[in-house]
């Protein structure tokens, strides 16, 4: 388990998801692909976790049998930032918007390792909507087929109530106790003098600010979603 963008992420709650990881048996990755750290450790990791299966093959005589890996994730988490930086040359293209990976490709790493970049998947459909605004808010959905306006609110409401003094100190508001979302927006944009015919405020444009920068990791560094707030899905036979 690869916990890429650690930069952007809230260090609390890194650590959170790190020990959630490992209390489930997987091996887990820190890594912030567009600085590179973590990501020279990915070979050894792998390695590592199939020690067995290597052993097993080269009892059969298959000394140095190619490992193939798939990276897997949702849209614009940075796999094909994250795959060019293990293979230590540009192979995977990779921009910072969702759907730029569109087909499967398989790199080399050394002699012994090879990955498979592959197209961002997402779920055919969201249970808990917070989870497709969440996605939303990272750029995992394109901005398109979105509605900027509300997404904006959303993410204003979520930050006022989670972390107050981002908005504080970004944006110079202080959020109150009752005040919606918009609220929030219409006083940022007032903040910023984005004024339109009337003196209304543009909420559109701060909404497209607020994104941006957010993104950008201007407004500092964030976990939307924390173990506590999984919802466990138990199998039953």
């Amino acid at each position: 388990m690869v916990l890429n963008r650690v930069d952007q992420a809230d260090p609390a709650g890194t650590k959170l998801w790190h020990a959630y990881f490992r209390e489930r048996g997987f091996a887990v990755l820190e890594s912030d692909a567009k600085g590179g750290m973590g990501t020279a450790k990915f070979g050894q990791a792998v390695r590592d976790l199939l020690f067995e299966k290597i052993q097993a093959y080269e009892a059969k005589g298959q000394v140095g049998r190619v490992m193939r890996v798939m990276i897997l994730g949702v849209p614009n988490v940075g796999k094909s930032t994250f795959i060019n930086k293990v293979a230590k040359r540009k192979t995977a293209k990779a921009e910072d918007r969702p759907g730029v990976t569109r087909n499967k490709q398989w790199v080399p790493i050394d002699k012994q390792l090879e990955l498979l970049d592959t197209p961002g998947i997402l779920w055919p459909k969201f249970e808990d909507q917070s989870v497709g605004v969440n996605l939303a808010f990272t750029g995992a959905v394109k901005d398109d087929i979105l509605d900027i306006e509300e997404l904006a609110c959303h993410l204003m409401d979520y930050l006022g109530s989670r972390y107050p003094q981002a908005l504080t100190e970004r944006y110079k508001i202080v959020p109150e106790e009752g005040e919606s979302g918009y609220d929030l927006l219409m006083k940022a944009g007032r903040k910023r003098g984005f004024l339109i015919s009337g003196g209304e405020i543009d909420t559109e444009r701060m909404a497209k600010i607020l994104l941006d920068e957010y993104r950008g990791s201007k407004l500092g560094r964030f976990t939307l979603e924390l173990p506590e707030d999984i919802k466990e899905v138990s199998n039953h036979e």
